[in-house]
């Protein structure tokens, strides 16, 4: 499956960039706020890495790493969540994912189930192992594969079927 969406490439000195990057950040702001009302919703559905996702894709790495940046840290600080401690794995992660995405979007020019799929796991996988090694702990570590899978189906099959319909609305 293949969706036809209109991927970009931004650059820092444009405007739309810092824009498109504000949305994808409020975005990330407002979904873990929804999530969190269940419990464990943030760790089961991993909302934090949503709209970075769809930012880094369609948008570019600049626009991804502005919103892989600045959510989490917004979010800690005016909601403590994440909290301070899991704050510098939910970095690491988020920042893996702009640049997975932005990859995967400008060699492929195109959406595809599969490269949404690709994405998720490759920042998942080294986004574990790096947190392995900040936490020096297994168990915790490897959390998002415990709990967070409904998250990452969330990612790729929500994921595929907003940029299905932004194609659609010729976005």
């Amino acid at each position: 499956m293949e969706s036809s969406a209109k991927l970009y490439a931004l650059k820092y000195t444009n405007v739309n960039t810092y824009l498109f990057a504000l949305l994808f950040i409020v975005g990330n702001i407002l979904l873990p706020q929804v999530c969190h009302l269940a419990y464990l919703g943030g760790p089961t559905w991993l909302p934090i890495y949503f709209f970075t996702l769809i930012g880094a894709y369609k948008y570019g790495m600049r626009v991804g790493l502005l919103t892989a940046l600045l959510s989490p840290v917004i979010n800690s600080w005016l909601f403590g969540m994440p909290a301070l401690a899991v704050l510098p794995a939910i970095l690491v992660k988020s920042v893996l994912l702009a640049l997975a995405a932005g990859f995967m979007a400008q060699r492929l020019k195109r959406v595809t189930l599969w490269s949404l799929l690709a994405v998720v796991l490759s920042y998942q996988v080294v986004g574990s192992l790096v947190e392995w090694g900040l936490v020096h702990d297994f168990v915790a570590a490897m959390q998002d594969f415990r709990i967070g899978i409904p998250g990452m189906l969330l990612q790729v099959f929500g994921g595929y079927g907003l940029f299905k319909w932004m194609a659609k609305k010729n976005w």
